[in-house]
């Protein structure tokens, strides 16, 4: 190590002292400032003037100021300090960014505005994060979750909890009887499950959530539908609604093409009723994989996104679920 490297190297922690020295003027103000002894303020100042070869402060009264010498080092001790108050920033902030990628299986209708919503939320956060999306029926979903292919999904009914699938519920949403607009039930505003008794059916096909529900609301009312087709997403059974061919049982479809048709919109429409059924809703929730470990064995990107849906998502959500269903 040569002289002057080894000098600068003497000279480097003695900086901060300097240009507290340099704002304040006066020894026991800069003292304070840093939080030191002032004997040790003033031993770092005459050591810094030996390396430096040259009397660095000289008394003024009370107070002291500044050499030419160290008025000329001043603004590169300031700037030297700056730069490297930059860097630890970034350092500090890079430590804190959240990468990595979040798997997440989802049913159909979470897809439109549920799951982006809480995506949007949590990339507010954390934009470097990535999410690898999975869509299909609720059986599919769960089966996904469970060996390993998704970190999360998002279900409805919620997933029941086991030694290897921890869940929650997150919100309920109505569910409403979707009939076409010139349906002999079109004018009213609810009606029971045993008024459709002999109306074709328009249902979601086995496996789906929805199916589930609907199967649990005609064994409560006491009787099978005339299923006539079997469909594998709501937007399709709106459209076979739509066209008079069937009721249905389905999540609130808010602003969707056809719903609540003018009177020169054509055959084609559907409008919504109100169920008069204890049953007639759906429970949406969040479940994900149990790691050995516990939340110390989870993904950070996997933890971070599930404490916030669990923690914000009920609330994001229900202001959404308010306006899709009227309500």
């Amino acid at each position: 190590m040569d002289m002057e490297h080894k000098q600068l190297v003497q000279l480097l922690p003695l900086l901060p002292l300097l240009a507290e020295l340099g704002r304040t003027q006066h020894v026991t103000a800069a003292a304070a400032v840093l939080g030191l002894p002032q004997s040790t303020v003033s031993r770092g100042i005459a050591r810094a003037s030996a390396i430096v070869g040259t009397d660095l402060l000289i008394r003024d009264g009370r107070g002291v100021r500044l050499t030419p010498a160290a008025k000329a080092l001043l603004p590169h001790i300031e700037a030297a300090l700056g730069e490297f108050q930059t860097g630890l920033d970034l350092v500090r902030h890079e430590s804190e960014v959240v990468r990595g990628r979040i798997a997440v299986t989802f049913q159909h209708t979470f897809g439109e505005a549920m799951l982006p919503l809480l995506i949007s939320a949590f990339r507010n956060r954390h934009p470097q994060t990535a999410f690898e999306l999975s869509q299909g029926a609720r059986d599919g979903c769960l089966t996904e979750l469970a060996a390993g292919d998704a970190d999360v999904a998002l279900t409805a009914p919620v997933a029941a909890p086991s030694r290897t699938i921890g869940s929650a519920a997150l919100y309920r949403e109505p569910l409403r009887l979707v009939v076409h607009h010139r349906h002999r039930l079109a004018k009213r505003r609810r009606a029971g499950l045993e008024e459709i008794r002999q109306e074709p059916f328009v249902a979601m096909g086995p496996g789906y959530g929805m199916r589930s529900l609907t199967d649990v609301l005609f064994r409560e009312a006491g009787f099978r539908p005339r299923i006539a087709f079997e469909s594998q997403d709501t937007h399709t059974a709106r459209g076979l609604v739509s066209a008079g061919l069937g009721v249905s049982i389905l999540p609130p479809g808010g602003a969707a093409p056809g719903r609540n048709p003018s009177a020169d919109s054509g055959e084609l429409g559907w409008v919504e009723l109100a169920l008069d059924s204890r049953l007639a809703y759906r429970e949406i929730g969040l479940a994900w994989r149990e790691r050995r470990g516990g939340a110390d064995a989870e993904p950070d990107p996997v933890r971070l996104f599930r404490e916030l849906v669990l923690s914000e998502g009920p609330a994001l959500l229900a202001g959404f679920v308010r306006e899709r269903s009227g309500s």
